[in-house]
């Protein structure tokens, strides 16, 4: 077992952090599984590695607006983190399509964008 001490916690808060810069997160809470985020989750992961995109897929929980499950977030470097919301197996072929690949929001399906 590793003790942690204060010095020891701040070398580790300034080490460099290795986040992919390109990921998409799928709201896998109750509500979103139960609106579908399950096909979404699954669909969005079998295109990125049938396409070999360099973007990784996640799931996290809720993010707040049970109203538009399914959720899903994307960050892909030089756009902006946008969050699409009702998000079904079409709506995830545009996001890999014109967003992840063609650099392209998705304009009718955002729900919020983060700068």
């Amino acid at each position: 077992m590793v003790r942690l001490t204060p010095e020891s916690l701040d070398k580790i808060s300034k080490e460099p952090c290795d986040k992919p810069a390109n990921w998409i997160k799928v709201g896998m809470s109750s509500c979103g599984i139960a609106a579908g985020a399950d096909e979404v989750f699954n669909f969005l992961s079998e295109e990125v590695k049938k396409r070999n995109l360099n973007v990784e897929v996640k799931k996290c929980g809720c993010q707040g607006n049970c109203y538009a499950e399914p959720l899903v977030e994307v960050s892909i470097e030089g756009l902006p983190s946008v969050t699409y919301g009702r998000v079904n197996r079409d709506i995830a072929n545009k996001i890999i399509e014109k967003h992840v690949i063609g650099k392209m929001l998705v304009n009718d399906c955002i729900y919020n964008t983060v700068d």
